[in-house]
């Protein structure tokens, strides 16, 4: 860490353990730092993990054209069902507000 003026302090959170310094005077966070990450991805994985986003990126493409492709057959059935509900059903005048008086 860098030397500490005299206006300013350390705070560590204590969720994350991040350390912040603060100055008193300026009423501000003049430096953040933090804590270590045990999961930091190493370089040499860097190429394993580019494929595997990749293929992730191309399964949910894939997914999202498939589900275009069928959204039309989907949409003419349930207008179809629709459609012959529609004429098993009685046609009736709709009540109206002045009617009911």
């Amino acid at each position: 860490m860098t030397t500490l003026l005299s206006s300013e302090f350390d705070v560590v959170c204590p969720c994350c353990g991040a350390v912040q310094t603060v100055d008193a005077q300026l009423k501000r966070v003049v430096a953040h730092q933090e804590p270590p990450r045990g999961d930091k991805p190493e370089l040499d994985q860097a190429q394993r993990i580019l494929a595997e986003a990749a293929a992730r990126r191309e399964a949910l493409f894939e997914r999202s054209v498939n589900d275009e492709r069928t959204r039309g057959d989907a949409l003419s059935k349930r207008f179809d069902e629709a459609l012959e509900q529609a004429r098993h059903e009685p046609v009736t005048r709709p009540a109206r507000d002045i009617d009911l008086d």
